[in-house]
């Protein structure tokens, strides 16, 4: 029996000293750069967590935030275009809470100016941010749940080990050439490389009109369109958009918000218009609050882009109904830095009246 509880006892005592040493491994390597900048760190994919890292380690002084609309940019267009020293965080498939929280944490560490790509449906019901089970806000506010979670996680610990590995010189550059296929998420060397896509991306395979338009008749199907309107609710909508938004701008009325709606192709308001009408409806109506809205905030500059109609009529443009190519990426910041699609506060639902026009008139061929 005796000799029963002494293994025992070297069992834990080695978990426990396991353990440790995976902890002290994490916060020695520290791959998210959450306790500090590394000129030899590598970058993930995982935005939601890497954005805790990136907001401690880099220096910006532009905060860029969106979804899967604005998640293809590269830092350096924006820095070059716009003249600033951005930093990207935008997330796919985010919800305003969770931009605009870390927005906030952005905003704290010394963004004066911040680029926000807004979508309709990031004001859809979800979480509070609190409760969130996709974004730890203890990681972000460095808590000591956050740095617990972060000191005594395996996977942390994994990518951890593979870095120091990837340090040692023997190893140093087969590790690098080898890091995108193994299962490691720190795998880019550079920032400006996190979800962007590669330079010799083949752009007119993957974005063109037959893509866009067999999507179109993916989600209007009888048996899908009701997804179309999942999550769409007016008045929790609007709840969200003055909560997350407006409630965030007013915060920091020394920061100035350069907000976008992106150019969505013609076929996402035509497909609501078609098989989901009352979508269609809680969308017109939110973004007219939208646009009222912002125009009267003196740190707002609002630009709508939906109505470009020599970019949103060219199915070739898109991957599907919504997600534009590079080439618009690149239109995006021009317009951005040209202001000429900036909603006029003295007509603040033009923009919106001609794209209502231009739905209302459109016909597939």
């Amino acid at each position: 029996m005796r000799g029963t509880f002494s293994h025992l006892k070297r069992l834990l005592l080695a978990s426990v000293a396991c353990v440790l040493g995976a902890a002290v491994l994490t916060y020695a390597v520290d791959p998210l750069q959450l306790f500090r900048s590394s000129k030899q760190a590598f970058y993930s994919d995982d935005t939601r967590v890497q954005n805790a890292g990136l907001i401690r380690s880099q220096s910006f002084d532009t905060a860029f935030m969106g979804t899967s609309l604005a998640i293809h940019f590269r830092q350096s267009d924006i820095d070059r275009v716009l003249g600033v020293h951005s930093l990207k965080l935008a997330m796919t498939g985010s919800n305003s809470r969770q931009q605009s929280f870390v927005l906030e944490q952005a905003i704290e560490r010394g963004a004066r100016r911040v680029i926000w790509e807004v979508d309709d449906f990031i004001f859809v019901d979800a979480a509070d941010i609190e409760a969130d089970p996709y974004l730890s806000v203890d990681l972000y506010r460095r808590t000591a749940k956050g740095i617990a979670s972060y000191l005594f996680s395996a996977a942390m610990a994994k990518e951890s080990l593979f870095a120091l590995l990837r340090s040692t010189p023997p190893l140093r550059e087969l590790l690098t050439r080898a890091a995108p296929y193994l299962p490691v998420k720190f795998a880019l060397a550079n920032a400006d490389d996190i979800y962007a896509l590669p330079r010799d991306f083949d752009i007119t395979r993957n974005y063109n009109t037959e893509q866009a338009l067999a999507s179109f008749a993916y989600i209007t199907a009888p048996s899908r369109s009701r997804f179309l309107g999942e999550g769409y609710d007016r008045d929790a909508m609007i709840g969200h958009f003055e909560q997350d938004a407006v409630g965030l701008i007013t915060r920091h009325p020394d920061v100035t918000f350069d907000i976008y709606f992106p150019p969505y192709s013609i076929l996402q308001f035509v497909a609501m218009r078609d098989a989901s009408p009352e979508t269609l409806k809680i969308v017109m109506d939110l973004t007219a609050r939208i646009a009222r809205r912002l125009t009267r905030l003196p740190n707002v500059r609002l630009h709508d882009f939906r109505a470009i109609k020599a970019v949103t009529h060219d199915l070739s443009n898109y991957g599907d109904v919504i997600h534009h190519s590079p080439v618009v990426d690149a239109k995006v910041l021009q317009w951005l830095r040209s202001g000429e699609y900036r909603v006029d506060p003295n007509e603040p639902l033009a923009s919106l009246n001609e794209l209502k026009a231009q739905v209302a008139a459109y016909r597939l061929q």
